[in-house]
């Protein structure tokens, strides 16, 4: 296993609670859209065993033609002490990356796409929309319904309805416009539906999408290969 160490290199605040650590790409370390990775803080591998604590599992927010490696997390007020650490990190400061893997690339099948995030979840998407805007080849359109009750919605600029594209964006503050939405959404039955959220999130998504006739081979969870049966053995 390789890791790779880097500097952040800007920290963009998207909302009060939401920043964008943006890190120098290593010279050999490329990603595909839907990517995660494992972010780690100095000291994680100083003992004998990975100090746990100190290593997060987080989607890459960025495509490499942006020239750098995003890590989009919410830091609230009271968090971990992971969060703890990362919300006192500087420009300049190293960290780790290791493990990357896409388990959610964007699926060129000739069908609509449909995006279905919570909060922060919608980071995971950013690269596919990008993907999607630089070359639509073999995707029919992409509608995207992220629900967050912070009402701070992110990446606005480029979650936006763009019809000439074939793409719509959608916000909701709450889980009943949400849901209503994902049934009126799921009357698609060849649809490709991605959901990015909690695991309590996936489940409810999942139940709703199964009741409206979706079938598991429809859904992509930004899960490990092993971990899908747990959440579509239906």
């Amino acid at each position: 296993m390789h890791i790779y160490w880097t500097k952040i290199n800007k920290i963009v605040e998207e909302t009060p609670e939401v920043k964008t650590y943006l890190l120098d790409c290593p010279q050999d370390f490329t990603w595909e859209e839907g990517s995660h990775t494992h972010f780690a803080l100095k000291g994680f591998n100083a003992g004998d065993k990975p100090n746990r604590s100190l290593i997060r599992h987080m989607s890459i927010s960025t495509l490499p033609y942006e020239n750098a490696i995003g890590i989009t997390t919410r830091i609230r007020e009271q968090c971990s002490e992971f969060k703890t650490i990362l919300r006192g990190l500087e420009v300049g400061n190293e960290v780790a990356i290791f493990k990357t893997h896409s388990n959610v690339p964007l699926k060129r099948e000739n069908k609509n796409v449909y995006l279905l995030s919570s909060g922060v979840g919608l980071a995971t998407f950013r690269p596919l929309v990008l993907d999607y805007f630089e070359h639509a080849d073999n995707v029919n359109q992409i509608h995207s319904l992220n629900i967050d009750s912070s009402k701070e919605y992110l990446f606005t600029a480029i979650f936006e309805s763009a019809p000439d594209k074939k793409f719509t964006a959608h916000f909701v503050d709450n889980r009943k416009d949400y849901y209503d939405e994902v049934k009126n959404l799921a009357a698609d039955k060849e649809g490709l539906f991605y959901v990015v959220g909690s695991d309590e999130f996936l489940v409810q998504n999942i139940e709703v999408l199964r009741e409206q006739g979706i079938k598991a081979e429809q859904i992509m969870l930004d899960k490990h290969e092993r971990q899908l049966p747990d959440f579509l053995t239906f």
